[in-house]
C-alpha cells in the first residue's frame, strides 16, 4: 500500500521503454471481416451506423468547441503540473474528406467503395516517428494482389500529424481525440474475399511481428458482393 502511494495516477513510472503502438479500424462489429452486398443496403447500414456514431465526437462543432488550432508537423508538448489539464488539438472529421460521412453519408459502403478508419492506440508521453509523421498503407495480405486496384488516404497522403502528440493520459488530456486516417478502397475486386493489410510506417514502428497482428499492423478481410 505504501508503494501504490508513491505512485503518479497522471503518467507511469517508467517511460524509457515505451513500446511501439498498436493499431484498430472503425467499424469493428463482428470481428474482422467487413462483408455486405452492395445492393442490399441491410447488409452494410450497421457499418454506416457505427461510423457515424464513432465520429460523433469528431464533429467540427464539438471540435471547434472544446479543442484549439495547433501547429502541423510540431509535437504539442505542454509544460506544467503532471495534475495540470493539458489542452488538445481538433481533429475535425471535415480532414477526412470522402470519409468524413459529410458529402457521402454511407462512406462509400453503398457503392461497393467503403471507408475504414484506422487508430493508434494511445500511450502516455508517446511520440511516434522520432520527428518524422507516421503513414499507413495498405495491400493484400495473402493471394491476388491485383483484388485490391486503389486505396485512397486521408488526411493528406494518409500520416498521422505531429501535433496530436504526446498524449498525456485520461486525467489531464480529458478531451484528446485520438487523430484517423481513413482509408478508402475505392476497387476492390468484388464477390471475392480480399485479406488485407494495413501498416504503420515510421522510425520505431514494428509492424511484422508475427506474434502480435495488432502491432504497427492491422488484418482484415474485405468481401463485396454486387
Amino acid at each position: 500500500y505504501v508503494m501504490l502511494l508513491t505512485l503518479s495516477p497522471y503518467t507511469p513510472r517508467f517511460r524509457d521503454r515505451v513500446s511501439p503502438p498498436g493499431v484498430m479500424i472503425r467499424p469493428y462489429l463482428n470481428g474482422f471481416t467487413i462483408a455486405f452486398n452492395v445492393s442490399q443496403p441491410n447488409t452494410w447500414q450497421p457499418y454506416v451506423d457505427s461510423m457515424h456514431h464513432f465520429l460523433a465526437a469528431y464533429d467540427d462543432k464539438v471540435q471547434e468547441e472544446k479543442n484549439i488550432e495547433c501547429v502541423p508537423g510540431h509535437y504539442f508538448i505542454q509544460g506544467g503540473t503532471d495534475s495540470e489539464e493539458k489542452k488538445a488539438c481538433q481533429f475535425k472529421r471535415s480532414l477526412l474528406q470522402n470519409c468524413s460521412g459529410i458529402e457521402d453519408p454511407t462512406f462509400g459502403y453503398s457503392k461497393g467503395q467503403p471507408c475504414i478508419l484506422l487508430k493508434m492506440n494511445r500511450i502516455i508521453g508517446y511520440r511516434p516517428g522520432a520527428g518524422v509523421p507516421v503513414s499507413v498503407d495498405c495491400k493484400v495480405q495473402k493471394g491476388n494482389e491485383s483484388h485490391l486496384r486503389s486505396v485512397d488516404f486521408y488526411p493528406g497522403n494518409g500520416t498521422f500529424d505531429l501535433m496530436y502528440y504526446p498524449y498525456y493520459g485520461k486525467f489531464t488530456h480529458v478531451n484528446y481525440t485520438s487523430p484517423l486516417v481513413a482509408m478508402h478502397f475505392t476497387d476492390v475486386q468484388k464477390n471475392y474475399l480480399v485479406p488485407i493489410q494495413c501498416c504503420l510506417n515510421g522510425k520505431g514502428i514494428i509492424n511484422d511481428l508475427n506474434s502480435d497482428r495488432f502491432l504497427g499492423r492491422i488484418i482484415f478481410t474485405l468481401s463485396i458482393g454486387k
